[in-house]
């Protein structure tokens, strides 16, 4: 009996390196998960656009702007003639340069 765990002691050494070995070659190889593009957090910091509200007027009759440095899509609030109004920043950009900000009351 004695000899038997004795002459296998050494295979089951080898067989748990063999594991191991594998195990280890495994983890390094793995696919490693990595957020797209749009998701990474950004460590520069972003630069301010100028948006023009639509559908506002100041008292002079011109369109509202509004300076931000939030990405598009970001919902903005601001109280104005008619009480609480919601804009959407985009991307589109107007013919003077600006960025749109879309309101919210439209759709809905």
């Amino acid at each position: 009996m004695n000899d038997i765990l004795n002459g296998s002691l050494a295979q089951l050494i080898g067989g748990l390196a063999l594991t191991m070995a594998l195990a280890c070659w495994a983890w390094i190889r793995r696919p490693r998960r990595t957020a797209p593009p749009a998701q990474q957090i950004s460590l520069l910091p972003r630069q301010a656009r100028r948006y023009t509200l639509l559908d506002t007027t100041g008292e002079d009759g011109q369109p509202q702007h509004l300076v931000s440095t939030r990405p598009a899509g970001t919902v903005v609030t601001r109280i104005g003639g008619s009480g609480l109004e919601r804009f959407e920043l985009t991307d589109a950009v107007l013919p003077d340069g600006s960025y749109a900000a879309e309101p919210l009351h439209r759709f809905q």
